[in-house]
């Protein structure tokens, strides 16, 4: 063999090998995230007596929604503002211990991936949960690259598959359902649609106890998500595809919903008014 042959089928097999390895790196990571250290000293907050409190978390060690945390850092502050909240953003988890996490009506987990609090800080939030707070995920938050089994069987319902590919970002209808509880439905309306990364569960919350809140009807998505050697993901949830879902946790209340993944979404009125109902509703907060 030529030795430039030689040299060019080196070189390509490397590149192969190359790209192989960054995208089985990028799957890991998108499974479990990459080990980081926790933090655990505690914050200066500065948080009055007089107003509700919403701690809002953005921290990632999995995938990561930039775009998406950016705008809705901003539509949170632009909510807190004009609903007379304090609002606590952080991607550092020193806050989640028991004495800080009580001056907080709830917790928002806001396209946070990965393991990103440490096992003594997930068990202050679970108290904090099941003593009567408020915990509410965004769309990445329900991935499966937590390996929290009470996070999951008490935010989520379910367990987390995959999200289609073909394509990835597709258009739906969304429909709300009737609910007794007034302050999860204002001015919601019964009818939208949106584009967006829809989440692929293994089971319907809907089966775990959870209350809908929106559901799209998923036998009109694609729900592909085969992607190489990955052969077992080419599966929907049927008709019936809650996107939002929630309920009472012990003395708390949970709140999930799987929109979420582009930073448009966060300009849409019908999803700011649905996670402004959210905080209302997970919070205990008392509407002016």
């Amino acid at each position: 063999m030529k030795k430039w042959l030689k040299i060019v089928l080196i070189s390509i097999v490397s590149i192969v090998v190359l790209l192989g390895g960054l995208l089985a790196g990028f799957i890991y990571k998108v499974k479990n995230g990459f080990p980081v250290s926790y933090e655990t000293e505690k914050p200066a907050l500065n948080i009055p007596q007089n107003q509700p409190a919403v701690l809002l978390f953005s921290k990632t060690t999995g995938f990561r929604h930039g775009e998406s945390i950016d705008a809705s850092k901003k539509m949170f502050a632009d909510m807190a503002k004009q609903n007379h909240w304090s609002l606590y953003e952080t991607e550092e988890g020193g806050a989640f211990n028991a004495e800080q996490l009580a001056k907080f009506n709830v917790v928002i987990f806001n396209n946070s991936t990965g393991e990103v609090i440490n096992d003594e800080q997930k068990k202050s939030l679970e108290k904090y949960v099941e003593n009567g707070g408020g915990l509410i995920g965004i769309h990445g938050s329900g991935d499966d690259s937590h390996h929290w089994e009470w996070y999951e069987k008490n935010l989520l319902g379910a367990k987390f598959s995959h999200h289609p590919l073909k394509p990835q970002l597709q258009k739906a209808t969304l429909f709300l359902e009737p609910l007794t509880d007034s302050t999860l439905l204002k001015k919601l309306p019964g009818q939208w649609s949106h584009t967006d990364e829809w989440y692929v569960f293994f089971e319907n919350p809907r089966s775990k106890g959870f209350n809908i809140i929106y559901t799209i009807n998923g036998d009109k998505i694609i729900p592909n998500g085969n992607l190489l050697w990955i052969k077992d993901k080419n599966f929907g949830m049927g008709k019936d595809h809650p996107v939002a879902w929630f309920k009472d946790t012990g003395k708390g209340r949970t709140f999930y919903t799987s929109i979420g993944h582009t930073g448009e979404a966060f300009s849409k009125p019908e999803l700011v008014q649905l996670l402004d109902n959210a905080i209302y509703w997970a919070g205990k907060i008392t509407q002016q």
